[in-house]
């Protein structure tokens, strides 16, 4: 299965999936014989692990490939807004609703509709999303007829939806509809092989195209160190920051812009090495400030607006704050590609036309 694994790297959907640590080849060592399937599918892993490009491998592995793979973010919309995004709506249907509209299942159709955070979902949405799997049909909002749903579900989400079962919140029914088969990621804390390839592959994908760079030795043993909780999200910006920091090709650990280990942070044993109280405890506060900073911004991808407004701070006053930790917020600002051509906001991809389903499934070598 290792080796299967590794051939499957040079294929499009696998070659995103870097690693190979036991307990990353265990949790994606199955992806191509769960892609041969039908059947609904749910990812689990807490936040940055690397959920969506498990989805997108499920994908491109499967006969759906050459139709489209749609994305949609449901704790990111209101229940009402979600409704609309899914099932589009009808001329009419309520105030404002001046054409027609296509939701995301008439969008995916043939392919694959993933549904990020499916732990968000308010009652009514479970509801309904039960019943398009059930039944394979949908209904646009303001309409009285029933279109074909022929797309596949695949879920994620970084919550334990047994715990929200058992509370209430999440529908039993729904969740062993979804949960045909379940692909756990583990966190990078796991997976510390790994570290170092992911940083290169971050590095290869992220420098300029016009200078090579490296990691020195201090960078790659400080990645190593740290404990990750943004897992490999949190790498890949550690990597764009470095890239950005560093003032020739070579990227050392200060140029990683990670905060200090904890160790770092305690006061010294002796009296003679530990200063002022005021002294001692400035550089707790500064090193706390920076720590901040730097997860604020990575969580909110670079948006100092956004970003201010989560700390209940005013803009200018958080631009200062960053200015003064050297924390340039450009760094933190991955381009993502999306398609526009809908009125609304989702991840659209769709293979090369010279794709198709016949051949797509032959790629995938046989399991005996």
């Amino acid at each position: 299965m290792e080796n299967l694994v590794k051939h499957l790297r040079d294929h499009h959907a696998l070659a995103k999936l870097v690693g190979d640590s036991p307990a990353f080849l265990k949790a994606i060592e199955r992806l191509p014989l769960i892609a041969k399937t039908e059947s609904p599918v749910i990812i689990t892993g807490e936040t940055g692990t690397g959920k969506e490009l498990a989805a997108r491998a499920v994908h491109y592995l499967s006969q759906r490939a050459p139709f489209p793979f749609v994305a949609v973010n449901c704790g990111s919309l209101t229940e009402t807004l979600l409704e609309d995004e899914l099932f589009g709506h009808e001329r009419g249907a309520f105030t404002n609703a001046d054409r027609h509209r296509r939701g995301l299942i008439a969008e995916a159709m043939r392919g694959t509709l993933f549904l990020d955070e499916i732990d968000s979902l308010p009652p009514k949405a479970q509801s309904d999303l039960l019943r398009v799997i059930q039944e394979k049909t949908f209904r646009a909002i303001g309409s009285s007829q029933q279109q074909e749903a022929d797309v596949r579900i695949v879920a994620a989400t970084n919550r334990l939806l047994e715990q929200q079962m058992a509370a209430g919140s999440f529908r039993s029914d729904l969740y062993y509809r979804l949960a045909v088969f379940a692909i756990q990621l583990p966190p990078l804390r796991d997976r510390v092989e790994d570290i170092i390839p992911l940083a290169k592959h971050f590095l290869s994908k992220h420098m300029p195209s016009d200078r090579i760079m490296v990691l020195t030795d201090q960078a790659c043993c400080r990645l190593q160190s740290c404990k990750w909780p943004g897992n490999v999200r949190e790498l890949e910006n550690a990597i764009i920051r470095g890239i950005h920091y560093s003032e020739d090709r070579r990227i050392d650990a200060e140029d990683l812009g990670l905060a200090p280990d904890t160790d770092e942070l305690s006061p010294p044993n002796t009296l003679s090495s530990a200063g002022s109280l005021q002294t001692a405890k400035k550089q707790v506060v500064e090193a706390f400030e920076r720590d901040y900073l730097i997860r604020l911004m990575s969580e909110h991808h670079g948006n100092v607006s956004k970003a201010a407004g989560a700390a209940k701070k005013e803009r200018r006053d958080l631009g200062k704050l960053l200015k003064r930790h050297q924390i340039d917020p450009e760094s933190f600002r991955v381009s993502v590609r999306q398609e526009t051509g809908s009125e609304h906001t989702h991840n659209r991809e769709i293979l090369p036309t010279s794709i198709n389903a016949e051949n797509a499934a032959d790629s995938v070598p046989k399991v005996n």
